[in-house]
């Protein structure tokens, strides 16, 4: 066994004349599995939320989406366009259009989200799981076209099953007339399918609205193009890959984009919050760490007289120095494991019974219980960080403190 191992576990665990250093190790410990634990269950819980947006995302988008690297659409007939939609690890593609129009119902103009859709759209996304109402998903029938709006914007039109509603765009390239506004205004009428969708996120629950592929090309005045392709991959297709083959098969043209890049601005913010948490729990961390100080102090005080003997035997500063490093790190080793399992513990009791609610335990929420997702990376850093902050939080003040007791 290693000399300064040796010394660290026998002055850790044997029993001492002073109970205070007995106390105040356990305290240090203590510290540092609760600061452990908090770590454990604070970047699970951000985890879990970010999951969970993710599983709700992914209920309406793709599982990848081909868009223009440069302007807003792109021609549905280029060869690479084709070739990525008919590629043996996709199951289905879709094209859509989407941009803004404005919709004029009952006197009131409102700002809307307009997607036009293809056949394949039902295919693609999941938006026969999010429907409701009494009708279904039908765009067009003979030379009529319908509309399937979203939760909100339903509500501002008095439901799923509205008549005649005007959307209007500006003309491609033309100044609006301000005197005589209609003639430079594209406009077409729609009526409601009977049923609205909601997939419980703001950006698609406010103000969206789905209509046939055809309509949208020829309000926006742009026949056979779209804005994107929506692609579906077959089961065991792996996503990286996938996206990675479209890539090099569409060149710098285009961008192919995964889950998480299609909501790229929110999982930004939820990663700056997760960084900002770790952060400031790193902090409190390193306070934790900083009772490791005052406990070693004293054990070296007390083993004055020890460290006066293996100096005389031959030991030197630094291996004398090493058995509190030591004994530091076995504290923080020990604190640490004991708050990852507790924080695994309640992560798993917490997934498991849902202990604590949201909302009182009420049904306004998309899910009843805090989620929680722990990530392998997560404890292996949380680890790391642990032991890092034991270890240079210990290092420079013991060697002040033993030089002191050797002088």
């Amino acid at each position: 066994m290693n000399f300064g191992s040796f010394f660290a576990r026998r002055y850790l665990f044997s029993k001492k004349n002073l109970r205070a250093i007995n106390l105040i190790s356990f305290i240090s410990m203590m510290g540092v599995a609760v600061a452990t634990l908090a770590l454990v269950c604070i970047l699970s819980g951000l985890n879990g939320f970010k999951d969970l947006i993710g599983s709700l995302f992914t209920a309406f988008d793709p599982d990848l989406k081909v868009v223009a690297a440069k302007g807003k659409s792109f021609a549905m007939d280029d060869a690479r366009i084709r070739q990525a939609a008919t590629a043996d690890f996709v199951e289905a593609a879709s094209f859509s259009t989407e941009d803004h129009a404005l919709i004029l119902f009952r006197g009131r103009p409102t700002v809307i989200t307009l997607k036009g859709v293809d056949e394949n759209f039902r295919r693609v996304s999941g938006i026969d799981s999010l429907l409701t109402g009494t009708g279904d998903f039908t765009l067009r029938r003979a030379s009529l076209y319908y509309g399937v709006p979203s939760v909100g914007l339903a509500e501002q039109l008095g439901g799923a099953d509205f008549k005649n509603l005007e959307i209007c765009v500006p003309q491609k390239g033309e100044r609006i007339n301000l005197s005589r506004p209609a003639d430079n205004i594209n406009y077409v009428e729609m009526n409601g399918a009977g049923s609205y969708f909601q997939v419980r996120q703001q950006k698609y629950d406010n103000a969206y609205m789905l209509c046939d592929l055809a309509l949208a090309d020829s309000l926006y005045e742009k026949p056979g193009t779209a804005t994107q392709l929506e692609l579906r991959l077959k089961a065991g297709a792996s996503e990286s890959t996938s996206q990675k083959k479209l890539q090099q098969l569409l060149g710098s043209d285009f961008r192919v984009l995964n889950a998480y890049q299609q909501h790229e601005d929110t999982y930004n913010v939820m990663q700056i919050e997760k960084l900002f948490a770790y952060g400031f729990l790193v902090f409190i961390a390193l306070l934790a760490c900083l009772s490791l100080v005052g406990a070693l102090t004293l054990q070296i005080l007390h083993k004055r007289d020890d460290i006066s003997t293996l100096r005389t035997l031959g030991a030197g500063e630094g291996q004398v120095r090493g058995i509190f490093v030591r004994m530091a790190l076995l504290i923080t080793l020990i604190g640490t494991l004991l708050g990852l399992a507790l924080g695994l513990l309640l992560c798993f009791v917490q997934d498991r019974f849902g202990l604590l609610r949201l909302g009182g335990g009420t049904d306004d929420f998309i899910v009843q219980a805090y989620p929680v997702s722990v990530h392998a990376g997560d404890i292996l850093l949380i680890f790391i960080t642990m032991m890092v902050l034991g270890f240079l939080i210990t290092y420079w003040p013991l060697r002040r403190t033993i030089k002191s007791v050797d002088s």
